[in-house]
């Protein structure tokens, strides 16, 4: 009965693995939104946020997770953006440690602003969790959407990504930490 009970959760859990893989979100296309928020973290974000801002697809955008100490100066720098998209429609949250926090400072941030969709940009194996996390930590009123940005991860980030969203979904689903 035991040996059943395991190999039928063994097999959930690939075939859901698998499902995880094969359905990652891709870029959206020319949604727009209130907003845009990013975490920083992976290769590809910032650049896909200010080119989606840059296209008018949202009025202002965030970037939660910055390094204490990162000003709008280095990164307009760095990404070869005006200082001036910087200073009317980029801000900084440097409160955010991991995928849960960003979501705390991000939902801080919308209900200041006082937005309903909000874009979110992050990698494509990322998104299924940060979105996820976002909803939960803003509720039924504000719609998040999924930008996925393409990127090759290792076969061990998938799987590490895919138990944590399995071991949050089940954490929220009893209430915890929500």
């Amino acid at each position: 009965m035991i040996v059943r009970f395991l190999g039928l959760v063994g097999l959930s859990w690939c075939l859901g693995f698998a499902a995880f893989m094969l359905l990652l979100p891709v870029p959206l296309a020319a949604n727009t939104t209130d907003a845009i928020v990013v975490p920083t973290g992976g290769a590809g974000r910032i650049d896909r946020g200010i080119a989606v801002l840059q296209a008018k697809q949202a009025r202002r955008m965030l970037v939660t997770g910055v390094a204490p100490g990162v000003r709008a100066v280095d990164l307009a720098r760095e990404y070869r953006t005006p200082q001036s998209l910087f200073a009317c429609c980029i801000d900084l949250g440097a409160d955010a440690v991991d995928t849960r926090s960003n979501a705390e400072e991000t939902a801080a941030w919308v209900k200041t602003h006082g937005y309903r969709t909000v874009r979110l940009v992050t990698s494509d194996w990322h998104v299924p969790r940060a979105r996820m996390e976002l909803s939960a930590a803003m509720g039924p009123g504000v719609l998040v959407l999924g930008d996925g940005v393409p990127s090759t991860p290792r076969l061990g980030t998938l799987v590490n990504e895919y138990n944590k969203l399995i071991l949050r979904r089940v954490a929220l689903w009893l209430g915890v930490g929500g």
